[in-house]
């Protein structure tokens, strides 16, 4: 990994051109594709699911790539099978949604799964990052979870600072929701090292050209 990541997240994408837009951001450097799957009850809408990384998992892995899944279900254990059969690298869950996130965090590992632990807008910075020693990173939600093109929640950034300040120099902060070229920098200096964005990324036309621009604003 290198020092910050911008994470593209293929749920803003168009699905008409997915494999395409893919390709155009493997050439233009990214390696970490965000993969939200949620299941319309922890959040309001269904999304994506396992047969998408399934699809993208080849070719992703082909470049050193990675694909970084973000399960907005509920009971997310019941889940970690079918991501890992389907090529995913990592499982990041929610302490919301989450009864045991000991267990569950050996479980993802067992099946050689990445660990991520996230936390609504709504939930203390505190509870989380006192379960930060069962993951490799952290995800701090800057909107709400379940729908791409929501602004980026201004208090996200202190937020983002406690959590770095809280948790080991080894746990991968991460932020998720809102990103555009004129917060990133800013989130990028409280302390997220992966950086997820999603329409910032898919709504342009150049889906290349926008990520280098996130990438450059980034620092």
């Amino acid at each position: 990994m290198r020092e910050a990541e911008i994470e593209p997240s293929i749920y803003a994408a168009d699905f008409l051109r997915l494999g395409q837009q893919v390709d155009e951001l493997l050439a233009a450097g990214a390696r970490i594709f965000h993969v939200d799957i949620g299941d319309g009850r922890f959040i309001p809408p269904i999304t994506i699911g396992p047969v998408v990384v399934q699809a993208l998992a080849p070719v992703v892995h082909a470049r050193g790539g990675r694909l970084d899944c973000h399960l907005m279900v509920e009971n997310p254990e019941h889940h970690f099978d079918q991501v890992a059969r389907a090529g995913g690298d990592s499982v990041t869950f929610h302490v919301e949604a989450c009864a045991d996130i000991p267990a569950a965090a050996t479980r993802a590992r067992s099946l050689g799964l990445g660990v991520g632990l996230a936390f609504n807008p709504d939930t203390g910075v505190e509870k989380t990052a006192a379960l930060s020693g069962h993951a490799d990173l952290v995800l701090c939600m800057s909107v709400h979870p379940g729908y791409s093109g929501q602004e980026f929640i201004p208090e996200s950034i202190g937020r983002v600072r406690q959590l770095r300040d809280a948790v080991s120099e080894q746990t991968l902060v991460q932020v998720d929701g809102g990103i555009v070229e004129s917060n990133v920098g800013a989130v990028r200096d409280a302390g997220a090292d992966l950086i997820v964005a999603g329409s910032a990324v898919f709504y342009h036309d150049d889906v290349a050209e926008a990520y280098g621009g996130l990438v450059r604003a980034a620092g």
